[in-house]
Order: C-alpha cells, then sequence, then structure tokens
C-alpha cells in the first residue's frame, strides 16, 4: 500500500522539528532526548537543557504486505506498530515483551524476544534507517550506505544518533498461538531440551515458532514453547485476575494454553513479568480494584521513577529497621553450553527469584561490533530484576554478576546499572571500531560516549 499522506506529512514536520530544535541548542550542552517513556534503569542526573523533540516522529508509515516490509517512526512503540502490522496478518521478526519499548530503542539498544532463537536481535530485520548524527546530519544508514554506522548503531544507546525512520522486515503470523509449558526438575534437562529445540527449530516434529522460559529455583524450571495455528478455541485472558507466569507452573509433564497472537505478544506487560508484585498488583483483593487499563508496564514504570525520586522504598527498609537495598535489574547473554554454570552459582549467589530465560541466535554471519557475542552459537539470555540487601560497598551483587558472566565468555545489555572499567568496557564493547565511528559521526563530541551513558554517573 502506498505511504498515507497524514502520516508522511506528520513525520517530514516531525523531522524538521527536531533538526531546530538540535541547532537551537549550544554547542556546549549535551544532547538527549525528550521522552515521554523510558525502559532503562541507569540513574540519570536532571539537566537544565531541554531534550529534542521528537513528536510526529511516533507513528507507522507505511505497511507493504506484499513486500513484508514497514516504514517507521524512531520513536513508535511496538504496542503501536504490532497493532498496525496485525491487521495485515504480519508482524515484526522479534517483538520486546513491553509494549512501550520503541522501535529506535530496541535498535539502538537491544531486544529479545521468544522469537531470538530464529530471528536474532531487533536490529537485524533493519533495512534502512534515517539517523540524526552527533553532527547533526541526517544520515541513511544501510549495508550498503554508510554501513560503518549501520553496523555500529545496535548497542550505541543514542551515542552516535538517533533513529528517525527505520525500514523493516516483516514475517507472517497466525491468528493464535498454541503453548505448552513443560516442567524440568534439574537445570541441566531444562537447557540441553532449549538447544534440541534451537537446533531442530520444532519439538515432536512440529516447528516451533516461540521459545522463553521460566526458572524459580534449581529444581523448578519450564520451557513456554509456543505455534503459531488458525485453529479456534478457547483462550486466556492474562490482563484480567489471572497471572500469566502462575499460569506456567505445574508439578510435573506438560501444561497447555492458548492466546490469540495480540495477547501473546504482551503476555508479560500486564505484570510487567512478575515485577506487578512489588507494587502489591498480584494482591487478589487490590487487583480486584486496580483498574485493567493500568495493569500494564509503563504504569508500573512510573511506580519506579515516583520511587528512585523521592527515595520511597528506601525510607521504608530504614524506618523498618533494615538495610538499605541494591538494584539488580539485568539481562545478560550467557553461551548456552555454560549456561546451567551460571544459573547454579546464580540460585547459590543472589536472593532473587524467578528469572527469565530465552535462547538468541544472531542471524547475521558477520556479528556486531559494539555487542560482540558470536554468529553460530546459541546464547541464553537470563533477564532478573528486584533487589537484593545492599553490601559493604556499591553495587556488590551486580559486580559479582558482571565478573561472573565475563569469566563465562558472556555479555550484558547496558540498560542498567554498570560497573565497568574503562578498560573492561571497551574490550567488551567496541573498543577501537567504536571510537573510529564515533569521531566520524559525532566529531564534536555532541553526545556522551558509551562508556559515559552507560557507566559513569551522569
Amino acid at each position: 500500500m502506498p505511504v498515507r499522506e497524514s502520516a508522511l506529512s506528520a513525520h517530514t514536520k516531525g523531522v524538521e522539528r527536531l533538526l531546530a530544535c538540535y541547532r537551537s541548542i549550544p554547542p556546549t550542552a549535551t544532547i538527549r532526548l525528550a521522552k515521554p517513556t523510558s525502559n532503562l534503569f541507569r540513574a540519570r542526573t536532571k539537566r537544565d537543557t531541554p531534550g529534542l523533540d521528537t513528536s510526529g516522529l511516533t507513528g507507522v508509515l507505511n505497511v507493504d504486505p506484499d513486500a513484508r516490509t514497514a516504514e517507521v517512526a524512531g520513536m513508535c512503540t511496538y504496542e503501536n506498530l504490532v497493532a498496525a502490522t496485525l491487521r495485515y496478518g504480519l508482524s515484526p521478526l522479534v517483538v520486546p515483551q513491553l509494549k512501550t519499548i520503541t522501535l529506535g530503542g530496541a535498535v539502538t539498544g537491544l531486544g529479545i524476544e521468544s522469537a531470538s532463537f530464529r530471528n536474532g536481535l531487533p536490529h537485524e530485520s533493519v533495512l534502512e534507517m534515517d539517523i540524526l548524527t552527533g553532527a547533526g546530519e541526517l544520515v541513511t544508514a544501510s549495508p550498503g550506505q554508510h554501513p560503518d554506522l549501520y553496523r555500529a548503531f545496535p548497542n550505541s544507546y543514542g551515542t552516535l544518533g538517533y533513529s528517525t525512520r527505520l525500514q523493516i522486515q516483516l514475517e507472517p503470523v497466525k491468528p493464535f498461538v498454541a503453548l505448552r509449558h513443560i516442567r524440568f526438575h534439574s537445570l541441566s534437562e531444562m537447557i540441553a531440551a532449549m538447544e534440541r529445540i534451537v537446533e531442530t527449530k520444532g519439538l515432536e516434529g512440529v516447528p516451533v515458532d516461540y521459545l522463553d522460559g521460566v526458572v524459580f529455583g534449581p529444581d523448578e524450571s519450564y520451557l513456554c514453547v509456543g505455534v503459531r495455528t488458525t485453529t479456534p478455541g478457547p483462550v486466556s485472558d492474562y490482563t484480567g485476575k489471572d497471572i500469566y507466569y502462575r499460569s506456567i507452573q505445574h508439578e510435573t509433564g506438560f501444561k497447555d494454553d492458548r492466546l490469540t497472537i495480540h495477547d501473546y505478544f504482551w503476555r508479560w506487560d500486564a505484570d510487567w513479568f512478575w515485577c506487578s508484585r512489588a507494587f502489591g498488583a498480584q494482591h487478589p483483593r487490590l487487583r480486584r480494584w486496580w483498574p485493567r487499563r493500568y495493569r500494564r508496564s509503563s504504569v508500573y514504570w512510573k511506580l519506579v521513577e515516583l520511587d528512585q525520586r523521592f527515595g520511597i522504598a528506601d525510607w521504608i527498609e530504614k524506618r523498618n529497621g533494615r538495610p538499605a537495598r541494591e538494584r539488580v535489574v539485568q539481562d545478560v547473554e550467557v553461551p548456552a553450553e555454560r549456561a546451567r554454570e551460571f544459573l547454579t552459582w546464580f540460585f547459590e549467589a543472589v536472593p532473587i527469584s524467578p528469572i527469565w530465560v530465552c535462547p538468541v541466535r544472531l542471524l547475521d554471519h558477520r556479528g556486531w561490533p559494539l555487542y560482540p557475542i558470536r554468529p553460530d552459537r546459541t546464547y541464553v539470555n537470563i533477564g532478573f530484576w528486584s533487589s537484593v540487601p545492599a553490601g559493604a560497598g556499591t553495587g556488590v551483587t551486580n559486580r559479582a554478576i558482571e565478573a561472573k558472566v565475563n569469566a563465562l565468555d558472556g555479555h550484558k545489555s547496558l540498560y542498567s546499572d554498570s560497573y565497568y572499567t574503562r578498560e573492561e568496557f571497551d574490550e567488551l564493547y567496541g573498543g577501537e571500531p567504536y571510537t573510529t565511528v564515533k569521531k566520524t559521526y559525532d566529531p564534536d563530541s555532541r553526545l556522551l560516549d558509551l562508556y559515559a551513558k552507560a557507566v559513569q554517573r551522569r
């Protein structure tokens, strides 16, 4: 279908406002985006300079069902993107599990979901993108145009520029997802079964479309296997009194479930995986009165922002005579053959449960310089999002996790707290290739560099 004129006009005006806003900021001031939502958990210092105006850069410009592509503004949320593509029986190749994650954010950061074992990471589906660079220029990057920027942009977290438009690949989907939750009583068995599914792309002769899992402890873990289907039938609803991650649990064998494709994509959002319990939203009496429209990750994130601003949780701990707590909100990638070792260590060292597991394999055989996990190797994304009693020092538990991940030849996402030295960081996240691209597209350092943004407290 042709690009909608209203969407294109709004986008063009949005780009013009963005460029004008950029040019109005003094050369000595730090550039940042003015965003209504965020999925970052790093500490950030408030600044006096206004952020870049991104209004008008939030829409879907076009969906081409024949080519299976979409033209999307950089600040478009996956909630809006999926709503547009599902009308044509299509979806992005990877749909990060929270509604307010933006396409541009998932590409310049990282997004992983249950299709990642066959479709890799969100940036691997990008055909081309327009980027406002640190030099104030609008550049179109693709494998054939500015390929150095195209390949360095993923995991640069806005330190090389901001995407204003992206063209991405789509894939066909079906109306429903049939789920099978398989119970394991040992981590070794769970990891082995995961590796078999990744290798064969199937289970018992049936092709598998989606694969992730939940680990409640060393003797209780689950793989959640999803198969797209057109077969009608009853479907579950986890935006009401029922809670998705609790529905997974059972004693032995497997448990079947069914969701619409729309509800499958957002199965984790209603309770922010399981983090809504911190706000009481999973208590049966409170949940009954919690409006359904407010059971979503964006609302919980606003509550977290209030806590960070006013130190509510620390005040409660202090008032009750308990030590302060260290936030441990991380996603790491560990080679599949080392995943059991990491999980065993984690449950002995870190009092957090449950945790999320999701296999991933890169599509691109060349790899990506700022997040150099190896092509042709299966990794397991392991996500844990909670807090622990603070130790004697800053970030004691987070530092221990970083050390363990590095020892196992793994990698860590940078959306939350990091404690690497400059030397460690350069070795893990681009080093000289990043510096070269940074000098080319941000010669006056208008944007923070990646180490300053991800590690140093700014």
